[in-house]
């Protein structure tokens, strides 16, 4: 079974010009991110956050635009973006590929945050075809903290081809980065990024993606299911296990996440609609259709 698949770009839908002011506005609001509001119609959802979740909840929204249920989904800031807009009241729904921390919660202390788990993903440390053929097909957490900490600058020093390293880390408060920093550093606090022309910090799970595959010896941490048909990234090892299905469901994988929809109180009407949509069988296939595990496959 492979844990990637086929990406398609988000599918939500915009609002045509002419439309009334106050929906204009209103869709302006869930794109962008802006202060302000989220009371939506009785047809309209905002959802917004990970990059990760995003693909999932596009392609249902789409589905469920034939029922009458008008959801717009953005990405604006990640994961740490939508818990902030979900507790600022901008948004209904908070996608989010990290569970909620104490930090969240203090943020916004008058907000009821009920997470939904809708499904899993592995997060790779990813690097070039040249390098992973070069030899670099595992890692150790060592190895990992090395690159990221800019102390391994040439991928001869992990046995791989005599090549610079370019690292292309997620800003803080993406998903991805917390479960990069949950492997190497646990409990602790990573220190501040290298002071090196090789090193830049990316954001979205798109963006990571077209900078590693532009750059020569590029390494970064990135969603597994966004590598499927991009034959020149491969997802390396970690401690001698790779991200497949069965070492993720099994917790054998290091850097494995679960994948959540988040609401201010329990979800109802319209949030609760979508949200059933994607927990229901036809849902779940969405998972896999973008690289990702089902709640079934993790025992959920």
């Amino acid at each position: 079974m492979s844990f990637h698949a086929t990406r398609r770009p988000s599918s939500a839908k915009y609002l045509k010009a002419g439309a009334a002011a106050g929906a204009a506005l209103l869709l302006g609001t869930a794109l962008t991110g802006c202060a302000g509001s989220a009371k939506a119609d009785s047809t309209t959802l905002q959802a917004s956050g990970s990059t990760t979740v995003a693909p999932v909840a596009s392609d249902a929204a789409e589905a469920l635009k034939s029922r009458g249920l008008k959801i717009t989904v953005a990405t604006q800031g990640g994961s740490a973006g939508g818990i902030s807009q979900l507790g600022l009241g901008q948004i209904q729904i908070a996608l989010s590929s990290k569970p909620l921390s104490d930090k969240d919660r203090q943020a916004a202390p008058k907000t009821d945050y009920v997470p939904t788990q809708i499904g899993a993903d592995a997060v790779g440390i990813i690097v070039t075809k040249q390098v992973a053929d070069g030899g670099v097909k595992n890692l150790t957490k060592e190895q990992v903290k090395g690159l990221f900490e800019g102390t391994i600058t040439n991928w001869k020093q992990v046995g791989g081809p005599d090549l610079k390293v370019f690292v292309y880390d997620k800003e803080p408060g993406r998903g991805t980065r917390e479960v990069l920093d949950k492997f190497v550093y646990g409990t602790g606090t990573p220190p501040a990024p290298p002071q090196t022309g090789n090193f830049a910090i990316v954001g979205g799970n798109e963006e990571t993606r077209t900078k590693l595959e532009s750059t020569p010896g590029a390494v970064g941490p990135l969603s597994t299911g966004f590598i499927e048909g991009h034959d020149g990234l491969a997802a390396v090892s970690l401690e001698g296990t790779a991200p497949t299905p069965e070492n993720v469901a099994a917790n054998k994988y290091p850097m494995a996440r679960p994948l959540f929809m988040i609401t201010n109180g329990k979800p109802q009407g319209g949030a609760k609609d979508y949200i059933d949509y994607i927990l229901s069988p036809e849902g779940q296939k969405l998972l896999t259709k973008h690289g990702y595990l089902t709640r079934q496959q993790m025992g959920l």
